[in-house]
């Protein structure tokens, strides 16, 4: 889809403003196991009658069994009362064969993930269920188009992606195939959104938005690791104590499975015809291959059995702070670190000059530009990762070139230790970590925006609630300044000239936009 796609925001509606599911309409959920489970609840909850399905003999019985359990759970806990626990368990009902679907409403399969499978089944579902059925499927990774693609009525045929735990998280992604009509997909948006729901409207393409716009999360601590460049451990807190992202990469892959997690990157990168942006990692691979698949299996990046410790992140030891700096021109995104550095005492003079900070050793600091340290021959350079919020951080990164002299490099550290924060360094890696990675997540987002994947909001949106990002990557980059972003990238791509990190063109379309509105305030 070209940049001049129309996509439907959060609150669109199609012309026919069509009406969420009626509450009175039968819900049939496909697929018994933990998320069909919990999408079953929800509709439970939102007032339907419900019917399970499930291949297997008996899975659906047991089902509804487990789904009675959950409840009981939501009324000990105080979150259900028990009159509307038991109305819900009285709508609740085990059907043995299709047939037994007839009059749902709508339809939402959470069986495996096999294209052959969901088509076959969607197909035996057509000859079963009435004309205005809506037909949904919760696929994570298989396109929308391809399992409607054999239907005589694709266009009633959407995708309704939840996230597990369903009934926990809000986010679900509305996904319209190439043959969904518009009020089928306002109708599944907006029995979501009763449901209680945030749901997203996004176009069909490779893993959504949740899934596509997150590759750079994983793959550039993958890629920093690869290098050589920190563990593990130190990227993780990085992103965490000082990016403000709930967990790390090497964490959060262990939690959802390695295997997983490697699954979903090769789809994404094989559906976009081996794009060098969504490019697997050999060490993931490696570790699938090793049966290392995280918590599952005990053993991931990190061991999870009994009495196991876990690694710390690098941080460096006590260094005397410098009494008084020189701050060059503006610091952009780091210029809080001004009056933070004031109120730890330390004096502060400012310059003209390109932004950058002086030590009296002689050495610069400078925020990570995609740049490496070790091209600087004439003078010791020192970079400093980006930070979500420099006040709130609790740790800050530092990046030199092998063989810097030791008292350059403890007088960049502790002038971050005296702000109160730890400090890690980590080797000569263009980029670093945070700034590397944030300037990556905006890049794809602002990619698929410009594409008509989904609106700027409905990115935003889906990155914070999907993957508790800090902030949406197109608000941050708005933020950072979408030139600057360009210009890290740019850099980068210079010294990684494989198209990886090429700045695409809507992130350099909002740049050119950025400089021109600065020229029109400066006449």
């Amino acid at each position: 889809m070209s940049a001049n796609t129309t996509v439907l925001g959060s609150d669109a509606v199609s012309a026919a403003g069509a009406a969420p599911i009626d509450p009175t309409g039968t819900v049939a959920v496909v697929g018994t196991g933990t998320m069909g489970q919990g999408i079953a609840q929800v509709a439970l909850v939102a007032g339907h009658p419900v019917r399970l399905y499930d291949s297997a003999p008996g899975r659906a019985e047991e089902a509804v069994t487990a789904v009675a359990g959950r409840l009981d759970r939501l009324v000990e806990k105080g979150r259900l009362g028990k009159e509307e626990r038991d109305a819900a368990v009285a709508r609740l009902h085990a059907a043995g064969e299709l047939s037994e679907l007839a009059d749902a409403a709508l339809v939402v399969e959470a069986i495996v993930e096999l294209l052959p499978v969901k088509q076959r089944l969607f197909a035996d579902l057509e000859e079963v269920v009435g004309a205005d059925t809506v037909l949904a499927t919760n696929t994570s990774s298989l396109s929308v188009t391809a399992i409607a693609g054999g239907l005589r009525r694709p266009g009633r045929f959407v995708g309704l992606h939840f996230f597990n735990p369903a009934p926990l998280l809000p986010l679900v992604e509305v996904v319209s195939g190439f043959a969904t009509d518009p009020d089928a997909a306002t109708r599944a948006y907006e029995t979501a959104k009763r449901w209680g729901k945030t749901p997203v409207r996004c176009t069909d393409t490779p893993g959504f938005i949740v899934n596509r716009v997150a590759r750079p999360f994983y793959a550039e601590a993958l890629r920093i690791y690869e290098e050589g460049g920190a563990d593990p451990a130190t990227i993780d807190a990085a992103l965490r104590e000082s990016g403000g992202f709930r967990m790390g990469p090497f964490e959060l892959t262990d939690l959802i499975g390695q295997d997983v997690n490697e699954a979903v990157t090769r789809s994404v990168w094989e559906s976009f015809y081996q794009d060098p942006k969504f490019t697997p990692s050999l060490a993931q691979r490696r570790l699938v291959e090793s049966g290392r698949l995280g918590r599952k299996s005990g053993h991931g990046w990190f061991s999870y059995a009994e009495g196991a410790v876990r690694p710390e992140p690098h941080t460096a030891p006590p260094a005397e702070p410098p009494a008084r700096i020189t701050v060059r021109g503006d610091l952009g995104p780091a210029e809080p670190l001004v009056e933070l550095f004031e109120q730890a005492g330390i004096t502060v003079r400012r310059k003209k000059g390109e932004g950058c900070i002086e030590l009296p050793a002689g050495a610069r600091l400078g925020l990570a530009d995609g740049e490496s340290s070790f091209e600087y021959h004439q003078e010791e350079i020192v970079y400093f990762d980006l930070a979500l919020d420099y006040a709130a951080a609790s740790r800050i990164v530092l990046s030199a070139r092998a063989g810097l002299a030791p008292e350059v490099l403890a007088e960049a550290v502790g002038l971050f230790q005296a702000l109160g924060k730890k400090v890690s360094v980590i080797g000569d890696v263009p980029g670093m970590i945070v700034a590397r990675t944030v300037a990556m997540l905006a890049d794809v987002a602002a990619d698929a925006v410009d594409r008509g994947v989904a609106s700027a909001e409905d990115v935003d949106t889906a990155m914070r609630l999907g993957v508790n990002y800090p902030a949406g990557p197109l608000e941050w980059a708005g933020r950072l300044g979408h030139r600057g972003l360009c210009d890290l990238l740019g850099n980068l791509h210079e010294r990684y000239p494989t198209g990886r990190y090429a700045p695409s063109l809507a992130l350099v379309r909002r740049g050119c936009d950025e400089s021109a509105a600065e020229a029109e305030e400066k006449r």
